[in-house]
C-alpha cells in the first residue's frame, strides 16, 4: 500500500471495513475486530492510529510476530492475513492488517475457554445475534437451513397424494409407506421431516415448501408475491398485488396411457397463470387459422428460470417473500438474502454451481422444473434474453437480496 493511499484511508475515518487500534491493545481485542471483519466483507485493521485518526505509531518491537500469534491463538478457523508496515514520517510507522472476506464462516474469537462470534455493524464490532449466527453458518456451508424443523407442523400438513406420486413415480421407490409412523420414518430419511428436539416429528422447511398444503400458514416467507404496475415505477395503484401460497411442486397423476397429467397446480404453475396477462398481449395480426397469436414481452423460459432460481437459492432465514414485479419496461425478480458463501454475480454468470438449498434443488430437478445441469442463468436466461429481446439480463446483489432484471426490447415499452 502506498503512503498516500493509507493517509487517505485514515482521513476518511473508521467504517464497516476499516478499524483503527493502538498496538498496545489486548490480543482478544484485536481478535474481536479480525473476526468481525472476516464475518462481514473483509477489511483492514490499522495499528498505530487512534480512534480519532491521530497517529500514535507502533510501539512494540516485533509487531508482526505479535499479530500473527493473535491470528494463530485467538481466531478460529484460521485466517492468513496480509501484513505490512508503512512509515508515515521519520518517527511513526503503522501496521496495516488486511483481511479478506471469510469463506469458512462463522469466524470466532477464542478466549477464556469461550468461542464468541462477532460481526461488523457500521464502524463497530458487535456480538452476532442468534439469527445472524444462523446466517453465517448457512453462508459458510456448515448448515443447510432447508432441513431445519418448522414448529407447529406435523405429517397432517403435508399433501400425501403429492408425496405418494413423488415416491412411486418420480424416484420410483419400491416401498411406499402405509401407516403414519412409516411415513414419518421415510420422510425423516429424505430430510422432509425432522425432530423438533421436544419429542415431536415435524416438517422440515424443505418438506413444507415442496409438499405442504398451505406452507405460508406455518412459514410466512414461503409465499411468492407478484405485483404489476402500468408505469416504470411502483405506484399507489397496482394492476396486481397478490401473494401466492402453494407447494412448490404440482400434483400429478398418470393417465391410462401412462402420460403425466397435472391435477393440481403448484407454486410455479400458479405463478405462470397470474403473471401471464401482464407479460403478454395479443398480436394485431390474424393468422391463417383466424387466430391472434399471443406475443410475449420476455421469453417465458427465462422468466420461469429466474423465479425458480429465486426459490432454490433464497435465504430461508429471511422472513420476507420472493417478489416478482412487472413494470412497463422490465420484470424484476428479487430473491431474499445475500449470495451464499463466496458466490458472486461473475461466478454465477460463468456457470459456477453452489446451491444454497440442495435438497429443494434436487426435488425440483426430479420434477424437471430445474435444468439438470443447474446452470440456468448461463444456459437459459442470458442466451434467451439476448436472442429474444436483444438485451442481456441485469443482476444486482446486496447484503439483503439478489435482483434479476429482464428488460423489454428497446423501443417496445408499453
Amino acid at each position: 500500500m502506498l503512503k498516500a493511499e493509507l493517509l487517505e484511508i485514515i482521513a476518511n475515518g473508521e467504517n464497516s471495513g476499516v478499524e483503527f487500534k493502538r498496538d498496545d491493545i489486548r490480543p482478544e481485542q484485536l481478535a474481536k475486530e479480525i473476526v468481525a471483519l472476516a464475518n462481514f466483507q473483509g477489511g483492514r485493521v490499522i495499528l498505530g492510529v487512534e480512534d480519532d485518526g491521530s497517529l500514535s505509531g507502533l510501539r512494540q518491537q516485533n509487531t508482526q510476530e505479535w499479530v500473527l500469534n493473535v491470528f494463530r491463538d485467538k481466531v478460529y478457523p484460521q485466517i492468513i492475513p496480509f501484513y505490512e508496515e508503512i512509515k508515515i514520517d521519520g518517527q511513526n510507522r503503522v501496521a496495516v492488517i488486511t483481511i479478506a472476506p471469510g469463506i469458512s464462516k462463522p469466524y470466532m474469537l477464542k478466549h477464556n475457554n469461550r468461542e464468541e462470534v462477532y460481526i461488523r455493524m457500521g464502524d463497530r464490532s458487535e456480538l452476532a445475534s442468534r439469527e445472524q449466527q444462523l446466517r453465517l453458518f448457512e453462508s459458510g456451508g456448515l448448515l443447510h437451513v432447508e432441513v431445519l424443523p418448522v414448529a407447529g407442523t406435523s405429517l397432517g400438513v403435508l399433501d400425501l397424494d403429492r408425496l405418494n406420486y413423488y415416491l412411486s413415480t418420480i424416484i420410483r421407490d419400491p416401498e411406499i409407506p402405509v401407516t403414519n409412523a412409516e411415513w414419518e420414518e421415510r420422510l425423516q430419511g429424505l430430510g422432509l421431516m425432522a425432530s423438533d428436539g421436544l419429542g415431536n416429528t415435524v416438517c422440515s422447511i424443505a418438506g413444507l415448501l415442496c409438499f405442504g398444503i398451505n406452507p405460508r400458514r406455518y412459514l410466512r416467507q414461503a409465499g411468492l408475491r407478484i405485483m404489476a404496475f402500468s408505469g416504470v415505477d411502483k405506484e399507489y395503484q397496482a394492476q396486481l398485488d397478490v401473494v401466492l401460497d402453494a407447494p412448490l411442486v404440482g400434483r400429478w397423476k398418470n393417465d391410462s396411457a401412462g402420460r403425466k397429467q397435472l391435477v393440481d397446480e403448484g407454486l410455479i404453475e400458479k405463478f405462470a397463470a397470474a403473471i401471464e396477462p401482464f407479460i403478454t398481449q395479443e398480436s394485431s395480426v390474424i393468422d391463417e387459422n383466424m387466430r391472434r397469436e399471443k406475443v410475449w414481452f420476455y421469453p417465458w423460459e427465462a422468466v420461469r428460470e429466474a423465479v425458480i432460481n429465486a426459490v432454490v437459492h433464497r435465504d430461508w432465514t429471511r422472513t420476507v417473500d420472493i417478489e416478482v414485479t412487472n413494470y412497463a419496461d422490465r420484470l424484476e425478480v428479487i430473491s431474499p438474502g445475500k449470495m451464499q458463501n463466496s458466490m458472486t454475480i461473475y461466478k454465477m454468470i460463468a456457470g459456477q454451481r453452489s446451491p444454497r438449498n440442495p435438497l429443494i434443488m434436487e426435488i425440483l430437478r426430479d420434477y424437471a422444473y430445474v435444468d439438470s445441469r443447474g446452470m440456468g442463468v448461463r444456459t437459459k436466461i442470458i442466451p434467451l434474453m439476448k436472442k429474444y429481446n436483444h438485451v442481456e439480463p441485469t443482476f444486482k446483489a446486496t447484503e439483503d437480496y439478489l435482483k434479476t432484471i429482464l428488460s423489454v426490447k428497446t423501443g417496445e415499452i408499453l
